[in-house]
Order: C-alpha cells, then sequence, then structure tokens
C-alpha cells in the first residue's frame, strides 16, 4: 500500500525488506509489526492512534511522536529477521521476494470493471434498480470525494449507500428527502450537507431506462471458479485435484503458508490449461512467464510435474 503513495510522489526504492513477508517465509503464527517487534526485541508498540482520521492537518504533535516511534525499531528488526531467515536457510527465497516487490513498486493498480460493484451491502439488493441507486450515489461520491480531497468513505459510507438502495427496493422506487434522512449515514455532517447531490442522483438511476439498467450480476472474467471444475470441466478438476493438495503438502513441510509458496492463481492456470509436453521443463517457462520467482519453481515444479 506504501508503494503507490511514494511512487506518486517520486521516490521509488531500489531495494526493500519486507519484515512481515520475511515473517511469513519463516512460518511465524504472527507477523503484524507490533508482534515481530514483540518477539524479536521484546518491546510492544503504542497502537493509541492506529485508528485514528490521519487526513486530519496538521497532525497533532502526539500522532507525530507516535508514527515515529512506529519505525524507530525497524533497522533492528531488519537484521533480527535476516539473521533468522539466514539460519532457516530461507534468504535468497526471502531475496528473491523482495526483488519482486521492487520491479514492480511502480506497477499501476489494477483498473477494476465496474468497482462500484464492491460497495458493501450491495449483495443484498434484489433488483437492477436498485444496483442502479447504488451505481449512481457511488460516482456521485468519487466525483465530490475528489472534489473535496477526502477518502470516498469519509465523504459517504458505504452501507448509507446501499442502505438507501433497499430502502427504494422497499418502498417501490418512489423515495422521498424524508426516506434519504431516514438512513442513518444521511443525517451525518458531511453527508448532510451535500443531500441534493444524493437526491439527484437517486433521481438520475429511477428514470434510467431499463436497457441502461446494470446487470444483476457481472460476467465472469478469466478462469472459472474451481468449484465448477467438476461438473463443467472434468480434465481441469481432475489435475487440480492432484497438484492442489501436493502444493499445500510441501507448504505445510517447509513451514509457510501455501501462497507464499507458490501464488494459488499460478496453481489455478496450470491446472486449467498445461503446456502440451508436461514436462518439468516446459512448466517452468509456464511459470516463469507468469513471474513465479525461480525459488518458487525450483521447489514446485518437481512435485508437480509427474502428477500431470
Amino acid at each position: 500500500q506504501d508503494l503507490p503513495c511514494l511512487a506518486e510522489v517520486g521516490m521509488v526504492p531500489r531495494r526493500l525488506f519486507d519484515t512481515e513477508l520475511a515473517g511469513r517465509l519463516l512460518g511465524l503464527p504472527r507477523v503484524a509489526l507490533g508482534s515481530l517487534i514483540e518477539v524479536a526485541l521484546g518491546k510492544s508498540l503504542a497502537k493509541e492512534h492506529s485508528a485514528a482520521d490521519w487526513s486530519r492537518r496538521p497532525l497533532p504533535e502526539g500522532w507525530l511522536n507516535y508514527a515515529a516511534l512506529d519505525v524507530e525499531l525497524l533497522i533492528p528488526l531488519r537484521d533480527w529477521v535476516d539473521e533468522q531467515l539466514r539460519a532457516a536457510h530461507k534468504d535468497a527465497w526471502a531475496a528473491q521476494e523482495f526483488a519482486h516487490l521492487a520491479a514492480h513498486a511502480t506497477d499501476p493498480a489494477p483498473v477494476r470493471t465496474e468497482p462500484w460493484r464492491r460497495t458493501s451491502g450491495t449483495h443484498d439488493l434484489r433488483t437492477a434498480r436498485g444496483l442502479a441507486v447504488v451505481r449512481e450515489l457511488w460516482i456521485e461520491r468519487d466525483r465530490l470525494a475528489s472534489e473535496l480531497d477526502k477518502a470516498p468513505g469519509r465523504v459517504l459510507g458505504d452501507r448509507a449507500i446501499s442502505g438507501l438502495a433497499a430502502a427504494a427496493e422497499a418502498s417501490g422506487f418512489a423515495p422521498t428527502r424524508d426516506s434519504l434522512r431516514a438512513v442513518e449515514g444521511f443525517r451525518w455532517r458531511i453527508p448532510a450537507r451535500y443531500e441534493s447531490n444524493w437526491l439527484a442522483a437517486l433521481g438520475r438511476a429511477l428514470a434510467l431506462p431499463p436497457r441502461e439498467l446494470p446487470a444483476k450480476r457481472l460476467r465472469a472474467e478469466g478462469i472459472p471458479n474451481p468449484k465448477s471444475w467438476p461438473t463443467r470441466f472434468p480434465d481441469a478438476a481432475e489435475r487440480w485435484s492432484r497438484i492442489r493438495p501436493a502444493t499445500m503438502d510441501l507448504a505445510e513441510q517447509l513451514a509457510l503458508p501455501v501462497e507464499n509458496l507458490i501464488a494459488p492463481d499460478a496453481v489455478r492456470k496450470l491446472a486449467w490449461e498445461p503446456p502440451p509436453s508436461g514436462s518439468a521443463s516446459s512448466i517452468d517457462a509456464f511459470w516463469a512467464a507468469d513471474e513465479v520467482r525461480p525459488w518458487q519453481r525450483q521447489l514446485v515444479v518437481p512435485v508437480v510435474t509427474p502428477l500431470l
């Protein structure tokens, strides 16, 4: 999360050391910064301001002290984690992971199709018209948030958006100013100031002709969920049933989370459409093209090749 923010102001690291990722490679049960510092250095981090509104300006002096203390022990922690990686013979793995992170530090965030569908509570709606209400309110909130330079959730909460859409469904899409005020999130200070904006967005959603309403479900893109494979794609399901448990067993032997041994998506792609020859070299090349790191391929390719 930090890297895209730093890249926006031209700060792109040449090297990285990710203590959380290193903790996962070590198989530690808790890998958050505070937990690692307790284990490594026997100290506790203050967390009294972790949920504060950090968009506030100027930042209070107590918050600045809190932020400084949060990173004061990073170098000693890095040294301890590095020592543990070497002792576990996992330092080369970590080096490849850190290099991969640094190489992708400036990658743009993926563009989501219809991002408004991620609004909390949307899955409870029953109609396309209700989804149209969510969409129009989300778009208006995003526009206002950009204009005000505030996080969208500070302008209007997700639950207020989906709550108004649900209320509109229940009323047969005949909402009034009073029904908008009946949804708690719209009575807060900032949302209340822009009541006319929300009503206008609501009006746009209700005026849409049926052909312009959003689909009730977004069409799936890419490889289907493996849960659907047994009935629809039995060959892929058979491969998945062999190689997925094998990667999980290997991860357990190596004392690390399976998603750090190899990305689940890489395993799905291999099960879905493996290289025609099925040889170890072709699988290695297949995963290399998907940026699976060399240490991961060295460990996993010999395990899955005979299972294909």
